[in-house]
């Protein structure tokens, strides 16, 4: 059986859960992440959609209801043998924007397209 803990930040997010939402995540992980965790000889199967988070090795993202999502790493074992998950963020799709900041700003300004002009005249 794996272990399991969790980042504050999760914790917080799963504060603002709903209880239907907080009951459908336990289910996903009993009845579908867990036994696919523990087969080591096959992917998790393709309707949690577990995938590597792009801008953060090491960090992945998957899909426990229409638009509910988490994202969890791999720590040191605490059992030979047995994974052990970190959860770090649960919610919707939007735990993957970035907070409101000049971390953000910055990263908005840098995805907004560049403009071309024509050069002036210099004569």
């Amino acid at each position: 059986m794996p272990t399991f803990e969790t980042l504050p930040r999760f914790e917080r997010d799963w504060k603002n859960l709903t209880a239907q939402q907080q009951a459908t995540f336990r289910k996903v992980i009993t009845e579908a992440f867990v036994p696919d965790l523990a087969a080591p000889d096959r992917p998790f199967r393709p309707g949690l959609r577990v995938k590597g988070v792009t801008a953060h090795a090491g960090v992945f993202e998957m899909t426990w209801d229409n638009d509910g999502r988490a994202t969890f790493s791999y720590g040191e074992e605490r059992i030979v043998g047995q994974a052990h998950v970190i959860w770090r963020r649960i919610g919707t799709h939007a735990i993957f924007t970035p907070p409101p900041g000049p971390i953000a700003s910055a990263m908005r300004l840098r995805a907004q397209p560049t403009v071309s002009r024509p050069m002036p005249d210099c004569a």
